[in-house]
């Protein structure tokens, strides 16, 4: 039976806790028959050890139609840091080591414009820390200092250091976000 890293998990589950009610038609882990015989080395591919390595969230997070592009464009820079995560998909761009975590041209088949998705490594398959990224915790990035979190809900990203268009952290109506209880389901990937 195979089973999502403890990274996904965890990402997972911080996600649908920042976002209750988003929308999951999107999301997947697992392949499906049809997507193992197309892309046989997709980290949706369980390994040998029955561990999947990839992650698919849907693009549509709330009503703020920009939340994704903060969402993936937060994560690519947690990425040069974390260790668990090795690339991100989103909106015909990828993001990974190669470049050191910046946008560039994606010209795989599927242009991911419906979800993100998020390969991990090896490192993710037992680590199940946090990912401190602030749409999903409120917190700052990178440890940033008390007197710039202020700055949470506002737009701190400029096209000189991301060429993924942005708009603003966090969440929109300055609550706390509730602690879903909802199960995430297990959706295949087409």
């Amino acid at each position: 039976m195979p089973k999502l890293c403890k990274a996904g998990q965890q990402l997972r589950e911080q996600i649908d806790d920042a976002f209750p009610d988003r929308d999951r038609r999107s999301d997947g882990w697992v392949a499906s028959a049809q997507h193992k015989t197309h892309s046989p080395k997709s980290d949706h591919n369980p390994n040998e050890a029955g561990v999947v390595r990839a992650l698919d969230v849907d693009s549509n997070l709330n009503s703020d139609k920009s939340a994704i592009y903060d969402f993936a464009d937060q994560l690519r820079i947690l990425a040069r840091t974390d260790k668990r995560i090795s690339y991100i998909i989103f909106n015909g761009k990828i993001a990974s080591w190669r470049k050191n975590y910046k946008w560039r041209l994606y010209r795989g088949l599927n242009p991911h414009k419906s979800h993100v998705h998020v390969s991990f490594t090896a490192k993710g398959d037992r680590d199940s820390s946090m990912f401190e990224i602030p749409i999903l915790t409120g917190e700052p990035l990178n440890a940033t200092s008390e007197k710039s979190s202020g700055k949470l809900g506002k737009k701190l990203f400029s096209r000189r250091n991301s060429n993924l268009l942005s708009g603003r952290l966090g969440c929109n109506c300055n609550c706390k976000c509730s602690v879903s209880s909802k199960p995430t389901s297990t959706i295949e990937m087409a």
